[in-house]
């Protein structure tokens, strides 16, 4: 019952959901109890629950699935998590009656890019929430004001529960192999993360391609080769083709559509961006915020005081 535990389990009271909670640790427990929510051991309580939610570091298959999920599973109780709630919250409840829906751009895997573009849209006078890795818990924020924009940043593990994922934009900058290791290895961790793209259905979806599991999603999303449902970004090479392409060359970010440049960014005078990482991020978090409407010259413009 760490924050976004409490976080889930105020949100499903509040949506008039019976909350019963348990952790392994009993000081968590405690602190649940505190606030007023009823503490069972839910394995003696399976054949009662209609559902099961669950944090991020409760493993739900690899290396091997918690007992208390194992058992739930066994018994045909529904397993989730938030990511998978907080999507099946929208369109409901004081959402529904919002003149412009609210957008939501999810981010997979870590890095500043959630950041970057929560920092974009802010300084593009677009109301925006940051949620998740780089925020608050994704059940924990306010509610939003017609047109506002959430940014999503979600791990390998939630992503690979969660029952709902209905982003409008879905970004992976890069993957890391190496991120996967303790649950499952690089192949269940891009299983995970492509659930984003492949289940969710965004709108964009934007996606590095400096790395083969990069390329091997673009080309499993586009129908040709002018699609440009799918925004490819790169800070090693020009990007070329009829679609849609972000990526820096000697210090500036270049924008082409249908095998023409539409915008170019000068990075050269932008302090944090030292490395290649840095600028594959700099590339999604762009082509996101561009997927959205944002004008080039307010990104360049909000680039100049990110932080980090």
């Amino acid at each position: 019952m760490c924050e976004a535990g409490l976080a889930t389990a105020r949100a499903l009271q509040a949506g008039g959901a019976t909350a019963l909670c348990w952790d392994d640790d009993a000081g968590l427990r405690e602190r649940a109890s505190t606030e007023g929510f009823a503490v069972e051991d839910l394995s003696r309580r399976l054949e009662s629950i209609d559902s099961l939610i669950v944090s991020e570091s409760i493993a739900f298959l690899y290396p091997e699935p918690h007992p208390l999920v194992a058992a739930a599973m066994a018994e045909g109780v529904r397993v989730d998590n938030e990511t998978g709630l907080f999507f099946a919250s929208l369109g409901s409840g004081d959402w529904a009656d919002l003149d412009v829906p609210p957008r939501v751009i999810a981010v997979a895997g870590g890095g500043p890019t959630a950041r970057l573009v929560h920092h974009m849209l802010g300084g593009a006078g677009r109301p925006a929430q940051l949620a998740g890795a780089s925020g608050c818990a994704p059940l924990a924020i306010e509610v939003p004001q017609s047109g506002e924009v959430i940014v999503l940043e979600l791990t390998g593990r939630q992503l690979g529960l969660a029952r709902g994922l209905t982003p409008d934009v879905a970004v992976l900058a890069g993957f890391e192999k190496g991120a996967g290791e303790a649950h499952g290895g690089a192949g269940w961790q891009f299983a995970a993360l492509r659930r984003l793209f492949a289940e969710g259905g965004p709108d964009r979806a934007v996606v590095g391609f400096d790395d083969p599991e990069g390329v091997f999603l673009a080309n499993q999303l586009s129908v040709g080769r002018g699609d440009d449902r799918v925004i490819r970004v790169s800070a090693t090479r020009k990007l070329a083709g009829a679609g849609w392409n972000v990526f820096v060359r000697k210090g500036f970010l270049a924008e082409w559509r249908k095998a023409r440049q539409v915008a170019s960014l000068d990075l050269r005078q932008t302090q944090f961006v030292q490395s290649e990482e840095a600028l594959r991020q700099v590339c999604a978090a762009y082509a996101a915020v561009r997927a959205l409407g944002v004008a080039p010259r307010q990104i360049e413009a909000a680039l100049r005081s990110f932080q980090g």
